[in-house]
């Protein structure tokens, strides 16, 4: 192999070469000697490649060392501390211990270098613009920088004197933005071009231009100052305008009763109804055409008032028989509509003082109201219990209530509230009652509901209510009767007596359905029981019909209410119908 080849194993192969040839000595050592020449050569050449490549280390090595006093005297004493440490050991080492620091102390050399050369510039900048000799955007020239003298000491020095130069136009500068920002407020609220305004003081104050290029001179700051000035006091004079305009709407608003949609069409004028001026900062909110679109709505309303009085008395006419409707009060509403007629077309009275005595009316109103709202909630439960007592004599008068039809569960959960809710009347009217007669007492006047006094609404249904438990009473002895006259005289088809078992409805003859109070047609409480007047024929019917006429009197609060009306208008006779509503 390539590997296992050295000098003596090809000095070998050659000796056996030259013996298997014959070669004679002399030949021999010449060969040999050519050989150590050819060494000798070859060794000479690389010891003066090896010398020129030391010297050439040894001068990058100097060039290295005064490039390091350079830079750290350039530097600064702070940068000795970079210094390499070794400085012994082979030319190589020396060199690759000291590249790294010359690596980083030329960088920061640049580094420095340009921080010189930033702050400088903006030194240059700022006095320029401060001395005037700089146009507005215009760059300065790159300043010289001595790099032989790039020292920490050196660079804080045009740091601080930049800091004070930056300070001075900060200051002058934050002045010009703040008066910028209160000209375009201004004319933003005042509906005016800010553009042409700003840049009438210096053309450098458009926003389109950037903040340091703006003017900072004693000149633009004076002139700004005048223009805000003017400005506050045209803000001032049109917002007192149009507070004016704002209150005269309102008080037209109120006396005609517009509508919140065309109220809202002026909630930009209104809102600063009661504003300062320095609340105001929507946008054109006091610009010249508003005021004048306001000032144009006063004087239509103005004249629009008298002709729509007659319109706004009877609308808060009507929000008053409402009022009243809701509360169950009866009122004459035809005076009511023709009083305020005569007082319109007569003109005795200003349109405020006809509107604000029908405010006083609806508010005495809503205070009657209030005042029996209690009385009225129960009695709208005395109301829904009666007619879920209605619905339950219906449903106790169906034979197929237990039937696995469709439903019937539901109407069985029904019945079990109903139950419930109908033991609870007794005592529903009897606190409705105590309640009734203390408001009455309070007041010293009777609670009527719907022109009726509630508490002989009452007492009818009292009245009713014990009617219908003695027609309970004789329907039962009816029915045993009925039944008892079925299983003498009717015998089944074969030969037996029908079973007394058997539901009377198999032989169900038509008649008039009732479902109580629910349907609102009741028959009167006054009507006798046909069953008991004929009871033979009740007999012959199946004993139906007589089981409705007793449903027909379910006790409700309209029956007790139709009866007290007609008792006090003495119209009640033995064939009127009750009314089922109040």
């Amino acid at each position: 192999m390539a590997g296992d080849i050295t000098c003596g194993s090809l000095l070998q192969k050659l000796q056996f070469i030259w013996d298997e040839v014959g070669e004679s000595d002399e030949d021999r050592d010449k060969v040999l000697y050519q050989l150590d020449q050819e060494c000798l050569d070859v060794y000479k050449r690389k010891v003066d490649q090896a010398t020129n490549s030391r010297d050439l280390l040894i001068q990058a090595l100097d060039d290295s060392k005064i490039e390091l006093a350079r830079l750290l005297s350039a530097l600064g004493e702070k940068a000795i501390a970079r210094t390499p440490e070794k400085t012994t050991g082979t030319i190589k080492q020396q060199l690759a211990a000291i590249a790294p620091t010359l690596e980083k102390l030329n960088k920061q050399k640049n580094e420095r270098a340009r921080e010189f050369v930033n702050v400088q510039s903006q030194i240059d900048q700022i006095c320029g613009e401060i001395a005037g000799t700089t146009e507005v955007g215009e760059k300065v020239e790159t300043p010289q920088v001595n790099e032989d003298d790039l020292t920490l000491e050196r660079l804080e020095e045009f740091r601080s004197q930049l800091q004070e130069l930056e300070k001075e136009k900060s200051n002058r500068l934050e002045k010009v933005l703040d008066y910028v920002n209160m000209v375009h407020d201004l004319c933003t609220v005042l509906g005016m071009d800010f553009l042409s305004t700003v840049t009438e003081v210096h053309p450098t104050l458009d926003d389109s231009i950037d903040d340091n290029c703006k003017s900072i001179s004693n000149d633009t700051l004076s002139k700004l100052d005048k223009t805000v000035a003017t400005l506050n006091e045209d803000k001032k004079f049109r917002l007192s305008k149009l507070q004016e305009l704002a209150g005269q709407l309102y008080d037209l608003w109120d006396l005609m009763d517009a509508p919140m949609e065309e109220r809202r069409m002026f909630d930009h004028v209104t809102c600063n109804r009661s504003a300062y001026v320095d609340e105001v900062t929507a946008p054109g909110a006091l610009a010249l055409d508003l005021i004048e679109q306001a000032d144009v709505e006063v004087q239509r309303l103005d004249q629009l008032k008298y002709s729509k009085m007659k319109e706004i008395a009877f609308k808060k006419q009507t929000e008053l028989e409402d009022i009243y409707s809701g509360a169950h009060i009866v009122i004459d509403t035809a005076a009511a509509h023709e009083k305020i007629l005569a007082l319109i077309e007569a003109g005795n009275i200003e349109p405020s003082e006809l509107i604000a005595d029908m405010e006083g009316q609806i508010s005495k109103a809503k205070e009657e109201a209030l005042s029996r709202k209690e009385i009225l909630d129960k009695v709208e439960k005395w109301v829904s219990a009666c007619d879920e007592e209605s619905w339950l004599e219906d449903y106790n008068r169906d034979d197929n209530r237990y039937n696995s039809s469709r439903g019937a569960h539901l109407n069985l959960k029904r019945a079990e509230k109903a139950r419930i809710l109908v033991n609870k009347i007794p005592a529903l009217v009897e606190t409705l009652v105590a309640k009734t007669r203390a408001w009455e007492e309070s007041r010293d006047m009777s609670f009527m509901y719907d022109g009726v006094r509630l508490l002989a609404m009452l007492d009818e249904y009292a009245v009713l209510r014990q009617e219908r438990e003695e027609d309970k009473k004789r329907m039962r002895e009816q029915k045993r009767y009925v039944e008892q006259q079925l299983n003498t005289d009717h015998e089944g088809p074969f030969g037996s007596r029908v079973s007394p078992n058997r539901p009377a409805s198999a032989k169900k003859v038509p008649g008039t359905k009732s479902n109580g109070g629910s349907n609102g047609t009741p028959p009167n409480r006054r009507l006798s029981i046909s069953g008991q007047q004929n009871g033979g024929h009740a007999a012959r019917s199946g004993g139906k019909d007589g089981k409705r006429d007793s449903a027909n009197k379910t006790a409700s609060p309209g029956n007790a209410a139709s009866a007290a009306k007609e008792d006090a208008c003495s119209h009640i006779s033995g064939t009127d119908l009750v009314p089922s509503t109040p």
